[in-house]
């Protein structure tokens, strides 16, 4: 992986040694047509935002990343995983899926977020690509695990080709779990920080791993979205009042774009 920071947007690109195959950027809440509490990239319908302005914000993303279409999810904190095989007509959102996966070229497959994580899978040698929703829901389901074994099973990789890259997200510093002994596994607790403070970064890794990628085809982003202003964070907008806030995004595409 190659990573390539520039004004508090993060792209990076996975690389391989015949040429760069895959292309993903994570965006940050800076550069956008949203306004108020969605100022300002804001990538979601469903958070109460301007529509016109979401609409603007994708196409944008298409625009920096030269993409075809956009395929996103309305995620639900399922383990449901969505295989596109079809080029789409237009961009388009599934309804109920927290996955996608494609072998399409050219097509962007989105995850919108805010504290949750946006994990990024890529098989350089059969040419998928998957993006996974994985919040402390999607941890407790392992969905991690079982889109690597639906990409082992549709698409034929093996998970030791996989790379991973997780996004800006909740910090072991905020990820703050009050009721843990109710809404996480006794396994959980060995990923215990300090009192009620779990590191989900590493429980992501720890379930790759069990999946079959090696620690060394993991990246880890590292910032923490309740910390970072430069991101949204509903767990930021909990502390200050509850009031709306929007998601940020992460996108990949196989190919080299146009």
């Amino acid at each position: 992986m190659d990573p390539d920071y520039s004004h508090k947007r993060q792209y990076m690109k996975f690389m391989t040694d015949r040429s760069v195959s895959c292309r993903y950027a994570m965006f940050d809440r800076h550069g956008g047509a949203s306004t108020g509490f969605f100022a300002a990239f804001n990538s979601s319908y469903g958070v109460g935002d301007d529509d016109f302005a979401v609409t603007e914000n994708r196409m944008r993303i298409k625009e920096t990343l030269g993409l075809d279409f956009l395929v996103s999810a309305r995620q639900v904190h399922g383990d449901h995983i969505y295989c596109l095989k079809e080029r789409p007509a237009a961009d388009h959102e599934v309804d109920g899926y927290d996955a996608l996966l494609t072998n399409l070229p050219n097509i962007g497959i989105m995850i919108q977020h805010a504290d949750c994580q946006a994990v990024l899978l890529y098989d350089p040698n059969r040419q998928v690509i998957g993006a996974v929703h994985c919040g402390w829901r999607g941890s407790v389901q392992d969905i991690l695990g079982k889109t690597v074994k639906t990409m082992t099973e549709v698409f034929n990789s093996r998970p030791a080709d996989i790379l991973a890259a997780i996004s800006p997200s909740l910090g072991p510093c905020c990820s703050e779990f009050v009721n843990h002994a109710r809404e996480l596994p006794a396994a959980f607790q060995s990923f215990l920080v300090r009192q009620n403070h779990f590191d989900f970064w590493r429980i992501s890794r720890d379930q790759l791993t069990a999946s079959g990628l090696y620690a060394s085809s993991i990246t880890i982003s590292g910032v923490c979205t309740s910390c970072s202003t430069d991101y949204f964070s509903y767990r930021r907008s909990i502390r200050s009042g509850g009031d709306p806030t929007g998601r940020n995004c992460t996108v990949a595409a196989l190919g080299m774009g146009k």
